[in-house]
Protein backbone atom coordinates (compact mmCIF):
# COMPACT_ATOMS: atom_id res chain seq x y z
CA UNK A 1 0.00 0.00 0.00
CA UNK A 2 2.47 2.59 0.77
CA UNK A 3 4.00 1.63 -2.88
CA UNK A 4 0.96 3.40 -4.03
CA UNK A 5 1.15 6.49 -1.98
CA UNK A 6 4.99 7.11 -2.69
CA UNK A 7 6.76 4.88 -5.59
CA UNK A 8 10.21 6.37 -4.90
CA UNK A 9 10.32 5.05 -1.30
CA UNK A 10 11.84 1.48 -2.08
CA UNK A 11 14.21 2.93 -4.68
CA UNK A 12 15.47 5.57 -2.20
CA UNK A 13 15.67 2.54 0.80
CA UNK A 14 17.65 0.61 -1.71
CA UNK A 15 20.06 3.26 -2.87
CA UNK A 16 20.46 3.87 0.86
CA UNK A 17 21.10 0.26 1.25
CA UNK A 18 23.73 0.64 -1.63
CA UNK A 19 25.55 3.21 -0.87
CA UNK A 20 26.11 2.32 2.39
CA UNK A 21 26.74 -1.51 1.70
CA UNK A 22 29.00 0.13 -1.14
CA UNK A 23 31.08 2.41 2.08
CA UNK A 24 31.03 -0.79 4.34
CA UNK A 25 33.45 -3.00 2.05
CA UNK A 26 35.50 0.17 0.85
CA UNK A 27 35.53 1.05 4.09
CA UNK A 28 37.05 -2.42 5.19
CA UNK A 29 39.09 -2.22 2.09
CA UNK A 30 41.11 1.09 2.82
CA UNK A 31 41.06 -0.41 6.55
CA UNK A 32 42.94 -3.76 5.56
CA UNK A 33 45.42 -1.63 2.95
CA UNK A 34 46.31 0.64 6.05
CA UNK A 35 46.58 -2.25 8.41
CA UNK A 36 49.72 -3.66 5.88
CA UNK A 37 50.93 -0.37 5.55
CA UNK A 38 50.94 0.10 9.75
CA UNK A 39 52.74 -3.59 9.51
CA UNK A 40 55.49 -3.12 6.78
CA UNK A 41 55.96 0.75 8.15
CA UNK A 42 57.04 -0.75 11.94
CA UNK A 43 59.40 -3.80 10.40
CA UNK A 44 61.07 -1.08 8.32
CA UNK A 45 60.12 -2.31 4.76
CA UNK A 46 62.65 -1.21 2.02
CA UNK A 47 59.43 -0.42 0.05
CA UNK A 48 59.39 3.47 1.73
CA UNK A 49 60.82 6.47 0.38
CA UNK A 50 63.43 8.43 2.13
CA UNK A 51 62.24 12.19 2.81
CA UNK A 52 64.87 14.26 5.11
CA UNK A 53 63.43 17.61 4.80
CA UNK A 54 59.75 16.79 4.89
CA UNK A 55 57.53 18.89 7.43
CA UNK A 56 55.87 16.43 8.88
CA UNK A 57 58.59 14.24 9.74
CA UNK A 58 57.90 11.27 11.93
CA UNK A 59 60.14 8.12 12.33
CA UNK A 60 59.04 5.72 10.06
CA UNK A 61 57.67 3.08 13.24
CA UNK A 62 55.65 6.10 14.20
CA UNK A 63 54.18 6.45 10.78
CA UNK A 64 53.22 2.57 10.84
CA UNK A 65 52.00 2.92 14.14
CA UNK A 66 49.08 5.52 13.10
CA UNK A 67 48.62 3.57 9.99
CA UNK A 68 48.10 0.49 11.79
CA UNK A 69 45.50 1.72 14.59
CA UNK A 70 44.17 3.63 12.03
CA UNK A 71 43.19 0.55 9.48
CA UNK A 72 42.54 -1.65 12.78
CA UNK A 73 39.97 1.31 13.34
CA UNK A 74 38.71 1.45 9.90
CA UNK A 75 38.17 -2.45 9.82
CA UNK A 76 35.97 -2.53 12.98
CA UNK A 77 33.86 0.65 11.34
CA UNK A 78 33.33 -1.52 7.98
CA UNK A 79 32.13 -4.62 10.28
CA UNK A 80 29.76 -1.92 12.07
CA UNK A 81 28.77 -0.65 8.95
CA UNK A 82 27.12 -3.56 7.70
CA UNK A 83 24.43 -2.92 10.50
CA UNK A 84 23.07 0.74 8.75
CA UNK A 85 23.33 2.04 11.93
CA UNK A 86 23.63 6.01 12.68
CA UNK A 87 26.36 5.94 14.39
CA UNK A 88 28.24 3.46 12.42
CA UNK A 89 27.93 5.73 9.57
CA UNK A 90 29.69 9.04 11.54
CA UNK A 91 32.21 6.88 12.97
CA UNK A 92 32.88 5.51 9.35
CA UNK A 93 32.91 9.14 8.42
CA UNK A 94 35.13 10.11 11.11
CA UNK A 95 37.55 7.00 11.03
CA UNK A 96 37.68 7.53 7.08
CA UNK A 97 38.61 11.70 7.30
CA UNK A 98 41.65 10.71 9.81
CA UNK A 99 42.35 8.40 7.22
CA UNK A 100 42.45 10.32 4.63
CA UNK A 101 44.72 12.89 6.73
CA UNK A 102 46.81 10.33 7.44
CA UNK A 103 47.63 9.46 3.80
CA UNK A 104 47.89 12.78 2.39
CA UNK A 105 50.67 13.48 5.05
CA UNK A 106 52.58 10.50 4.73
CA UNK A 107 52.54 10.83 0.68
CA UNK A 108 56.16 11.62 0.53
CA UNK A 109 56.73 8.20 2.32
CA UNK A 110 55.05 6.19 -0.21
CA UNK A 111 53.00 7.89 -2.74
CA UNK A 112 51.07 5.75 -5.12
CA UNK A 113 49.75 3.58 -1.99
CA UNK A 114 48.80 7.38 -0.13
CA UNK A 115 46.78 8.78 -3.43
CA UNK A 116 44.67 5.27 -3.50
CA UNK A 117 44.13 5.00 -0.26
CA UNK A 118 42.65 9.09 -0.34
CA UNK A 119 40.40 8.19 -2.98
CA UNK A 120 39.17 5.31 -1.34
CA UNK A 121 38.30 7.31 2.02
CA UNK A 122 37.05 9.96 -0.09
CA UNK A 123 34.41 7.33 -1.78
CA UNK A 124 33.68 5.99 1.55
CA UNK A 125 32.84 9.39 2.79
CA UNK A 126 30.93 10.39 -0.13
CA UNK A 127 28.56 6.77 0.07
CA UNK A 128 28.30 7.57 3.87
CA UNK A 129 26.91 11.09 3.17
CA UNK A 130 24.67 11.08 0.25
CA UNK A 131 22.72 8.62 2.44
CA UNK A 132 19.37 10.78 4.10
CA UNK A 133 18.35 9.60 6.73
CA UNK A 134 14.67 9.15 5.56
CA UNK A 135 16.31 7.07 3.06
CA UNK A 136 17.42 5.08 5.14
CA UNK A 137 16.31 1.47 5.95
Amino acid sequence: MSSTLNPHSERSQAAASGLTLFAAVMMLVVGFVDLVRGIMAIVHDDVFVNTPDYVFKFSLAGWGWVHLFLGIAALMVGVGLFRVSLWARILGVAVASLLLIANFLSIPYYPLWSIVVIALSAFVIWGLCVVRPEDSP
